[in-house]
């Protein structure tokens, strides 16, 4: 929000925290539903990405998020359905995303 030079290019600012509070929130969950499903995961990668506009009031806000995930697994990964059925707990039951209004969209790799 607040432009070079005023601001620092290293710096994490409140909305790229906030996605990372949403990605981070869904994987925890996730690996922790996999593994207790009996799934090996080897790496955990997600290229999440924030949308910001006006609400319905006119104010600016994080209005989408999209988790985008890439497992790599190290055993049989699930099938789709399985799949499927662990990101929707892991999402349902993050409480960061049960926390804000902003949309959050799980899109697989």
């Amino acid at each position: 929000v607040v432009r070079l030079p005023m601001s620092r290019a290293d710096a994490v600012d409140p909305e790229e925290a906030l996605v990372a509070a949403l990605s981070s929130c869904h994987m925890l969950f996730f690996l922790s539903y996999a593994a207790a499903g009996g799934f090996v995961i080897d790496r955990y990668e997600d290229e999440a990405v924030g949308e910001m506009g006006k609400n319905e009031s006119g104010a600016v806000a994080m209005l989408k998020c999209r988790l985008r995930p890439k497992i790599t697994w190290g055993g049989t990964p699930p099938d789709a359905a399985k799949l499927d059925a662990l990101h929707h707990r892991s999402h349902k039951d993050c409480y960061i995303a049960n926390s804000v209004r902003t949309e959050v969209l799980i899109e697989p790799r």
